[in-house]
């Protein structure tokens, strides 16, 4: 247990103790003053806490369903922010199966990958990466933010356009690079390239459109 940290630090601090194959934490925050436990349990809603007199059990879902560890981290700044003080405990820690610890495929490969079938005199084109944990859209978004991603929905998936040599999107080669960037910070997911076009010669305008759910792109 630790002791004399605002919450937010207590959970780094627990967090760098975990082995890098966890999935989900179970943990329990006991409060120094039972006048505040009503006040905690409506800050830390979002990740579905318990409540047993002043002690709050909760649980993070590393790239599952549940609250992550940067959206606790938001709520437990909030508690630091009303100083709300207490113990952050782990409880249990859940590792990933072992078909999931299999090394992922970077992502600067998997464009490589999509990009070697394509006929020589490709033009343009319509992708997507899908990222493996939601914890990584506010970074992944900086990092790609020069292939102007667009965010589908409330999917942890940007999509984007590529120009072979001219026209509206990003250059392969740039593209290539934002990728290798995330992967140096360890962001891991999925590419897909949607529609791809070839030859094509636009007059007056920076490149085809695609419509895509009603709007172009």
């Amino acid at each position: 247990m630790l002791r004399l940290l605002r919450l937010v630090e207590q959970f780094n601090e627990l967090e760098r103790g975990l082995e890098d194959d966890w999935t989900g934490l179970s943990l329990q925050l006991t409060l120094d003053n039972v006048r505040r436990t009503e006040r905690a349990t409506a800050l830390l809603a979002p990740a579905n806490p318990g409540r047993f007199g002043t002690r709050i059990p909760f649980a993070v879902d590393r790239g599952g369903p549940g609250i992550g560890p940067e959206a606790v981290r938001r709520l437990l700044r909030r508690l630091d922010h009303e100083r709300i003080e207490g113990t952050l405990e782990l409880l249990r820690a859940q590792k990933a199966p072992a078909e999931k610890l299999r090394k992922k495929e970077p992502l600067r490969d998997q464009w490589e990958r999509r990009l070697a079938p394509l006929p020589a005199d490709w033009s343009d084109l319509y992708a997507q990466v899908t990222l493996d944990s939601t914890d990584y859209l506010e970074p992944a978004a900086l990092l790609l933010a020069p292939t102007n991603p667009a965010r589908l929905g409330d999917a942890a998936t940007f999509r984007f356009r590529a120009a072979h040599h001219f026209g509206y999107g990003v250059s392969p080669e740039m593209a290539a690079r934002c990728f290798e960037r995330c992967d140096e910070q360890g962001i891991t997911g999925a590419l897909e390239i949607l529609h791809v076009l070839s030859d094509t010669q636009p007059v007056g305008t920076q490149g085809p459109v695609w419509l895509v759910g009603g709007r172009n792109v």
